[in-house]
């Protein structure tokens, strides 16, 4: 069984307060919407800005909160004064996103000191619908004296 123990007794405000400073989330209008050692879940609103040509959410804007949603969730496990930086991901959009909110499910895979292994699903939601637009894997680094 895999070990999701947070190094840091005071994770939760550390992981909130991180979120808190992401200047580019904040921009998007991403929320932390969940939090627990190891998994964090990110929702976003639709609105015009977010949008591609075809009036669905950008590829780009999927992909980012799947980066922040896997990332928080790695950093929820690091020692107090460690930052998290993403070293290497993969996604994969499975569905065009069209749905009024996106919901990013980060979830560690394999935690480590150094490198963590995290997968995110990305999810677009409506009306009793529930549409899953891409998956990816990403490997997440513990930096000493970043600022989180």
């Amino acid at each position: 069984m895999m070990d999701l123990s947070p190094r840091d007794p005071d994770w939760q405000a550390r992981v909130k307060a991180s979120f808190e400073n992401q200047k580019f989330m904040k921009h998007l209008g991403a929320e932390l919407v969940h939090l627990s050692p190891g998994s964090v879940d990110l929702e976003l609103r639709m609105k015009p800005e977010l949008t591609q040509q075809h009036g669905l959410f950008h590829a780009g804007v999927t992909s980012s909160i799947a980066d922040s949603a896997a990332g928080y969730a790695a950093l929820s496990l690091f020692a107090a004064g460690y930052g998290v930086l993403t070293s290497e991901y993969k996604i994969n959009l499975l569905n065009p996103a069209s749905q009024p909110v996106l919901l990013a499910r980060g979830r560690v895979v394999k935690p480590g000191r150094t490198l963590t292994i995290a997968k995110a699903d990305v999810y677009g939601l409506g009306d009793d619908v529930q549409l899953h637009v891409a998956t990816g894997l990403f490997t997440l680094m513990s930096v000493s004296g970043v600022k989180d």
